[in-house]
């Protein structure tokens, strides 16, 4: 089959493909596989409660967890590692293609850290090098979520060389913060006389999310319903520009440092109202990861359009987060979920 052409020309408009999701079935059916040749899928993002869904609906992880507890082991959340990061090494064996083709920019599989420590530095840290090292792969990434407690955590993990995908990002000014965590252990790193050239590492925006909690609290009528997320995208896309473009990146790019990559996230639209390629036709443009679920992946093969839509009018972007900041929301009910 040849490679479907409108993800084709989404990447060549420079955004690079991803999954947003893993399991064993997608592993040994070929269905992974099938992704990546044929609709240029060049990684995929994945976090414990996708693996849970996946173990849980599924009888493939049966027989090795029969093997573990046979063998003694009783720990749940090893059991669940020991599942998991296999289903981890074998993808990124087959996205081994696309890292090395691309310099080790591209061909990622994330991991992510245990969400009872999001708010623990330390243990954030400690487990994130235990993954990384049973891992022992460069085209992994390890996820810490961008809270108070994970900004230290990121800084200290790549100073130690650690590939990061910072998750559950949803404010311009934590993307920031996240931005000074990774140079900051990028210099470090440098001033130790430790190399940088290998390390990745990308800031995920998680987009339909922030709709579908801003829209709950603003008034129907309201014309910031819907718009939120494309902005705040579109504004840290602009301060990606001005930090990796800027004079003080320059250092950092002479040692052969790469910049961290912006990830859009959540990008399959919950909303019926909007589109349903939305959170990938309105932000194109180059060095910047989607990575979409299944549905999203085929609705855009079928009936997605490409045009620089990422940085088009970002005033407009920068207009629309300050109306939000001065716009009326209604409190938030407590069965709210995101």
């Amino acid at each position: 089959m040849a490679p479907n052409p409108n993800l084709q020309r989404l990447r060549e408009a420079g955004v690079s493909i991803w999954l947003d999701t893993l399991s064993r079935e997608l592993l040994e059916t070929g269905g992974f596989a099938g992704l990546i040749s044929d609709y240029g899928v060049t990684g995929a993002t994945s976090n414990p409660t996708i693996f849970a869904q996946a173990i849980t609906g599924s009888d493939r992880y049966d027989a090795q967890l029969r093997e573990l507890v046979a063998g003694g082991e009783r720990d749940l959340q090893e059991l669940f590692f020991s599942l998991a990061l296999d289903d981890v090494r074998a993808a990124a064996r087959l996205l081994r293609p696309a890292y090395e083709a691309s310099g080790g920019r591209d061909g990622f599989i994330s991991f992510e850290c245990t969400p009872d420590l999001a708010d623990d530095t330390a243990a954030t840290i400690d487990q994130a090098m235990s993954l990384w090292q049973r891992l022992g792969l460069p085209n992994v990434m390890i996820k810490v979520p961008g809270t108070a407690a994970g900004l230290p955590a990121i800084e200290e993990l790549i100073r130690r060389g650690v590939n990061v995908n910072i998750t559950l990002l949803f404010s311009v000014e934590r993307y920031e913060q996240v931005i000074d965590a990774y140079l900051r252990g990028l210099t470090a790193r440098a001033d130790a006389g430790e190399p940088v050239d290998q390390i990745a590492s990308v800031a995920s925006f998680f987009l339909s999310r922030i709709d579908t909690k801003a829209d709950a609290r603003l008034d129907p009528g309201s014309p910031l319903r819907g718009e939120l997320a494309i902005a705040s995208a579109r504004v840290a896309y602009r301060r990606y520009q001005a930090t990796f473009g800027g004079a003080g990146w320059q250092r950092l790019a002479g040692l052969g440092a790469g910049p961290q990559r912006l990830l859009w996230a959540s990008t399959g639209t919950k909303n019926p109202a909007y589109s349903d390629v939305r959170y990938v036709s309105e932000l194109i443009g180059p060095d910047v990861i989607n990575t979409m679920p299944g549905q999203t992946l085929h609705a855009f093969a079928d009936h997605g359009t490409i045009a620089r839509t990422l940085d088009a009018d970002p005033e407009a972007a920068e207009r629309t987060l300050g109306a939000a900041s001065a716009a009326s929301f209604r409190p938030m009910q407590s069965s709210s979920r995101w």
